[in-house]
């Protein structure tokens, strides 16, 4: 089984899925060992379950071809599970697939469970099963194996089944548009822009002191603008416990921060160190007027039984209906309702209103009751 390693091949390739109606395409890469991921493979197959295998490691290939299909608005662009596929596209291509199908959304509104695997879809769906053998291959080894290459390209002719059946799922069922809003948020630039501005969201945790998160947000800039220049796992600049016992402690000497246990030994002396001391200067530079504080969770408020109600609702729900609860409601979302009826939630608009929050609500109000019948939940109206 052969790579296609040259620019022309490529071109030929890509031409020839331009001219179909879909292309079902997988990555494999790296990134234990860099910030941004390393692109070792790409897979694509067509409508007939032909696939190709393309090496973006070899220095004869460009990858113009490839990026230009997936910008050609006449082709279905199919992935599972595409998030980390679509930002190496974003990055190196700086562009998006269009139009774009993603079969583990698709399968949590066609009722195969939340983030269903795609070894589980393709059993379930396409009634085959994957040879796992390669699962954890270093992709960006030279030369892969016949079964590395063999279970790569099943990863997108298995998908050519899986797309099919769950595209006519979603046409009988009518429920193509439910999907709109997920996919809004995948081909979307900024789901794929790593803002060193916004790092410290990720590591807010139970900090309510406005000082600790001002420090917080200057650190955890510096942390990302460094791991980002020097392409290094954030982890490898400092860890993220450090990083909280930094916001939380607030060092503003030498001697403070390398009591911090976090630090190792000698760090503070070093130019990281004089880094992490400019950030916390920063810190305290800032206006706590304009600190953002992370919300309380809304449970806290005596809604805790109310909350756990709307669960039981939206399960029930979802088992009557066909479909993934992930896709419909988080637990934020239900203790938003939970604490305010009109609570900007995405459960409160659109489908999602239809199908469950109108429920959600009335059940609050008293207009809806939860019993069991023969092991299973049901919901009654009240007169």
């Amino acid at each position: 089984m052969d790579l296609i390693s040259t620019t022309p091949a490529l071109a030929d390739a890509c031409t020839r899925f331009a001219a179909q109606s879909f292309v079902t395409v997988d990555t494999e890469f790296m990134r234990e060992t860099t910030y941004y991921p390393k692109l070792c493979l790409i897979q694509m197959a067509g409508p007939d379950g032909s696939g190709v295998l393309v090496d973006p490691l070899s220095p004869d290939l460009d990858l113009a071809p490839f990026f230009a299909l997936m910008a050609d608005e006449g082709v279905v662009k199919v992935f599972h599970s595409a998030r980390q596929d679509l930002e190496i596209i974003w990055l190196l291509g700086g562009l998006l697939p269009q139009p774009f199908f993603d079969t583990q959304v698709a399968a949590m509104v066609c009722g195969y469970g939340d983030s269903v695997s795609y070894e589980q879809l393709v059993n379930d769906v396409a009634k085959a099963k994957i040879d796992k053998s390669s699962r954890f291959t270093d992709w960006s080894r030279r030369p892969l194996s016949d079964a590395q290459l063999t279970y790569a390209l099943s990863d997108v002719t298995h998908l050519v089944k899986v797309y099919e059946v769950l595209a006519g799922q979603l046409l009988s069922t009518d429920r193509g548009e439910w999907l709109d809003e997920e996919m809004s948020v995948l081909t979307s630039p900024e789901t794929y822009r790593a803002d060193p501005s916004q790092a410290w969201r990720r590591l807010a945790g139970r900090m309510r002191k406005p000082r600790e998160i001002a420090v917080l947000i200057e650190v955890a800039a510096w942390r990302e603008r460094e791991a980002q220049s020097r392409n290094v796992p954030r982890g490898r600049i400092l860890k993220d416990e450090a990083v909280i016992d930094v916001a939380s402690s607030a060092p503003r000497s030498v001697e403070a921060l390398g009591r911090l246990r976090s630090i190792p030994a000698g760090f503070e002396r070093s130019r990281t160190g004089t880094d992490i001391l400019a950030a916390v200067e920063r810190g305290f530079e800032r206006d706590l007027a304009d600190i953002a504080l992370p919300e309380r969770s809304r449970s806290r408020g005596g809604n805790g039984a109310l909350v756990e109600l709307l669960k039981v609702l939206l399960k029930a729900v979802c088992e009557t209906e066909g479909v993934a609860p992930k896709i419909i409601a988080t637990v934020d979302d239900l203790e938003a309702i939970a604490d305010d009826d009109a609570a900007d939630v995405p459960v409160l608009h659109g489908w999602r209103r239809a199908l469950f929050g109108e429920k959600a609500l009335a059940l609050k109000a008293g207009r809806l009751a939860l019993s069991a019948e023969r092991g299973r939940v049901v919901v009654r109206e009240l007169d």
